[in-house]
């Protein structure tokens, strides 16, 4: 996500315990050739000469950053051109920041080098009883793969499919298996006391679309309420059907509402939704995350004509089950999109989290950070400091990076085999994506439509990152990290930034503060 505010989830938009243990896992092997560390350190060496040189800030970022009360101190910068030569612009380049979300440039890049941009997520149904006359007498299994977007429509395709296979009733329970991650307990209010907006969900092996619920308002003036439905259907789970229409203008429309969102069985409202509001879409994550799946799973197996004697309940895939489907997942090209562009929290850690469940068969935090860790080194050599990865996602507060780092990867990734699908995943400026509300802003005309991005934003963090092309032609890779209290208020500076580099301008001196 951008961070918290920057993670918002597209519309329709759990192996035996333990896992890996990381300690038998080095990070390189303890003897190796000196022809392969003079390698790394020659190919460290080439990633890092040409940020050598310390140079000040652009006036028109610096003017910026003072206007928003952020001291230059607060602030880390790289541009680098993509042809070669010295870094034009590099401002506290190897100091470790939080990069919010643009920590899931490290993500999506490493999964793209070892997963590749075709890879696929596989849901699996499995029968565990006999399957005759359309009746399943046992329970119907489904086990997950860790797939980042198994949103209603695909559920809704997938369970139509399988009652065409022949799966009309089930004799017994629906059993969902999400052991291929080990996640650890988790508590949505822990990282800002907001536990019902959907950045804030954990991620799962069998994840069930984003275990959100979608609130759709439109405002019927004959009737004088604004009409209110709700996706995905959730068995048990009933929703006001109205709110009573208001006419003052439209501000804080979510408050407006006074919504109650605490019952797991019940969604109501004791305000109204102004008329001038317009049709609007509200996406809160259920309030019980352990009951969503079930409910999910037990009203679509329904709708689409298949008959429940059992109940949908957690648990493994017996040994003998035998396949029944294999559900394919979107391609990681397009995962990875959804990630950047529209900074997806949870199905940034999904990624992350299959990182290591590919190369162990369960997936762990712990063992996805040392691969990325061992991946980097490869990738960077010894002279560079790999990242302070947490979840993948940057929604965290220990998360580190250089401006430096981010930069080298930007300009690596630009010259690998996948160049065009990770450049594609970034938010083209103003256009679309979080990048698109630079074009609200106003601050950078000339970079509309001229710079790919990843912003990253949490309460105390700012960011951008990705590339730009000058009016020149020539291309860059750019970096903006601020740290400050006031960091919300310098994304005009990185907006300055941006456009800076589009427009090839000199470095122009600028008092330091």
């Amino acid at each position: 996500m951008r961070g918290a505010r920057e993670s918002r989830p597209q519309p329709n938009y759990r192996a035996p315990r333990g896992g890996p243990d990381n300690s038998r896992m080095p990070l390189l092997p303890s003897v190796l050739p000196r022809r392969f560390f003079l390698r790394l350190l020659l190919a460290a060496a080439a990633l890092a000469w040409p940020l050598a040189e310390a140079q000040p800030l652009p006036a028109p970022v610096a003017a910026a950053l003072a206007r928003a009360g952020v001291p230059a101190s607060s602030v880390g910068i790289v541009v680098l051109p993509l042809d070669g030569g010295p870094a034009r612009l590099r401002h506290r380049a190897n100091e470790a920041m939080n990069p919010a979300s643009v920590m899931k440039l490290v993500t999506t890049n490493a999964a793209l080098d070892r997963l590749g941009p075709d890879f696929t997520w596989k849901t699996r149904f499995y029968a565990d009883g006999r399957l005759e006359g359309g009746v399943l007498d046992g329970n119907l299994v489904i086990r997950g793969g860790g797939d980042p977007k198994w949103v209603i429509e695909r559920i809704t395709a997938d369970f139509q499919n399988l009652v065409a296979l022949g799966v009309h009733e089930v004799r017994g329970d629906i059993v969902l298996d999400s052991s291929i991650f080990e996640v650890p307990p988790h508590d949505p209010a822990a990282f800002d006391g907001a536990p019902l907006r959907p950045y804030n969900s954990a991620p799962d092996g069998l994840l069930v679309n984003f275990k959100s619920v979608l609130l759709h308002f439109t405002p019927d003036a004959a009737t004088r309420t604004a009409l209110v439905t709700s996706e995905p259907p959730l068995e048990g789970l009933s929703v006001a059907a109205s709110v009573p229409l208001g006419t003052d203008p439209c501000m804080d429309w979510r408050s407006a509402l006074r919504a109650d969102l605490t019952d797991p069985n019940h969604i109501g409202f004791a305000g109204s939704y102004s008329a001038r509001c317009g049709d609007q879409v509200w996406p809160v994550a259920y309030v019980d995350p352990t009951s969503y799946a079930p409910r999910v799973i037990a009203a679509v197996f329904r709708a689409v004509g298949g008959r429940l004697d059992g109940r949908v309940r957690d648990g493994m895939t017996p040994a003998n089950a035998r396949l029944l489907m294999e559900a394919q997942s979107l391609p990681l090209a397009a995962i990875i999109a959804d990630v950047n562009k529209f900074s997806n929290n949870v199905m940034a850690q999904q990624v992350f989290l299959t990182l290591s469940a590919q190369q162990f068969g369960r997936g762990s935090f712990a063992a996805s950070r040392v691969l990325v860790e061992r991946w980097w080194r490869r990738s960077f050599g010894l002279g560079t400091t790999p990242p302070q990865l947490d979840n993948g996602a940057g929604l965290s507060r220990d998360g580190r990076i250089s401006a430096a780092s981010l930069a080298l990867l930007l300009r690596r990734a630009a010259k690998q085999p996948n160049a065009q699908v990770f450049e594609d995943s970034l938010g083209l400026a103003g256009i679309d994506g979080t990048a698109e509300r630079m074009a609200e802003r106003g601050d950078a005309p000339d970079a509309i439509g001229n710079a790919r991005l990843k912003t990253g934003t949490l309460r105390d963090v700012a960011a951008v990152a990705g590339y730009a092309t000058g009016q020149s032609g020539r291309r860059y890779c750019l970096v903006g990290l601020v740290n400050d209290p006031n960091a919300p208020a310098a994304r005009r500076a990185l907006d300055a930034l941006v456009e800076w580099v589009v427009r090839d301008g000199p470095v122009q001196r600028s008092v330091r503060r």
